[in-house]
């Protein structure tokens, strides 16, 4: 499901992917539905290609939203509630155990709040797709086969 949800840089919130074109993507803003060409030059990361540092394998950003989703009952979180970087880091513990504390920066943690709430504000509340989880059960079983 993520693979389609884009964050585009330099430009706020969470777009869906629409179609492709030449040179370009058209994309729909998640929070007002508009939608808008995006070309080639402009840096575009789906966000199910991004993944959270932790102290062992780096952890698929659809799991800590799925760890969140499950904590909070699928509910918008009060992002003002988290401002300081204790509130921050008591969060990010209690969502991902062993999260990287020098490499995941405080704005990473309000940008995964933000995400998160920008996508049970559209609606999406599933956050991985049962081929993505096949898919990596699958991997394991080779690497374990090797």
């Amino acid at each position: 499901m993520l693979k389609k949800i884009l964050s585009i840089s330099g430009r706020p919130g969470l777009y869906k992917l629409v179609s492709y074109g030449k040179n370009m993507l058209v994309v729909e803003g998640l929070a007002d539905g508009r939608r808008f060409p995006v070309h080639s030059r402009e840096r575009v990361m789906s966000l199910g290609d991004i993944s959270m540092f932790t102290t062992s394998e780096d952890t698929p950003l659809s799991q800590v939203f799925e760890n969140i989703s499950k904590k909070y009952d699928s509910k918008a979180l009060d992002a003002k509630a988290y401002s300081t970087p204790e509130q921050l880091h008591e969060f990010f513990g209690g969502v991902l155990e062993n999260w990287d504390e020098e490499r995941v920066h405080n704005n990473d943690i309000k940008k995964v709040i933000s995400w998160y709430n920008i996508l049970i504000g559209a609606g999406i509340t599933e956050f991985s797709t049962k081929e993505e989880e096949n898919a990596e059960a699958q991997e394991s079983n080779e690497e374990k086969a090797e």
